[in-house]
């Protein structure tokens, strides 16, 4: 039994690692589109045949169940995939929702109607292609009302956390934020809509100050699939954990280590 994990680089690596702590018994199969990554530039039509290619791999690995741990992926492809694309014996779920749900205090899969809550101000930074979809205040339209979100695209933040280059990306996340404060001076919450942003987490909460609840996807993520599991066990696939990339295996490999801790060895995809 195995359970797909999806990022265009490693970002998702975040939620592996999350979800690895909730559910230590579950192997995971990840894949990496490193090839073609990052996918925050991209169009929505590249997206989509990107993200499909990658899941396409990862059902052929075993896994009935998917896990797009890329927000851009989940902003930009997954409804067109779920409504036309995703085969009907299999799942392939993204990483908004739970976020969502832990926002605005509902349990998982609460699918009641929009409330107030009491959050007003929400703090949105993500990849420009995220934040050009709208799919965040889209998903959030259908649990809350009364909430202003605005969105900050973080160019560049991706791409330095990629190439390891801890210091730029410091500084991104610093100028990104001045730029967010311009727009809204005093957000109540703040979403890290990427999976890359946790490693920079510390990062976000500095220049917002503390005040400011910043709300990372990792754990959210991985408590919403362990509920999801327990209430549709047949999703669990056949496949042995492995990691798999489109990128230069040494190289994706020697970059995984460093951000987890802990040897990891890719495979080609």
């Amino acid at each position: 039994m195995a359970v797909g994990i999806f990022d265009s680089g490693l970002g998702g690596l975040t939620v592996l690692q999350a979800a690895e702590a909730r559910l230590p018994e579950l192997p995971f199969v990840y894949l990496a589109d490193s090839a073609h990554a990052p996918y925050g530039v991209r169009t929505a039509d590249d997206i989509f045949d990107l993200t499909c290619a990658a899941v396409t791999r990862l059902f052929e690995a075993g896994c009935n169940l998917v896990i797009l741990a890329c927000n851009t992926a989940s902003a930009a492809a997954l409804r067109r995939m779920q409504e036309s694309w995703v085969p009907s014996d299999k799942r392939v779920l993204g990483v908004f929702v739970p976020l969502i749900e832990a926002l605005t205090e509902r349990q998982w899969g609460d699918n009641s109607p929009p409330r107030e809550v009491n959050v007003k101000h929400v703090a949105l930074f993500a990849t420009p292609a995220t934040v050009a979809s709208r799919a965040f205040q889209r998903e959030l339209a259908f649990r809350a009302i009364g909430v202003d979100v605005e969105a900050q695209a973080c160019g560049g933040v991706v791409d330095a956390i990629e190439d390891g280059d801890m210091i730029l990306a410091e500084a991104l996340v610093r100028s990104h934020v001045e730029a967010l404060q311009r727009k809204m001076p005093e957000p109540d919450a703040a979403i890290l809509g990427c999976t890359h942003y946790p490693l920079m987490q510390s990062s976000f909460q500095a220049a917002l100050g503390e005040e400011v609840r910043v709300f990372s996807q990792a754990a959210l993520v991985a408590d919403s699939l362990a509920d999801y599991l327990d209430r549709h066990p047949d999703m669990l696939g056949t496949g042995e954990r492995c990691f798999l990339t489109t990128g230069d295996p040494r190289r994706v490999s020697d970059r995984a280590t460093q951000f987890l801790r802990r040897q990891i060895v890719f495979q080609s995809a």
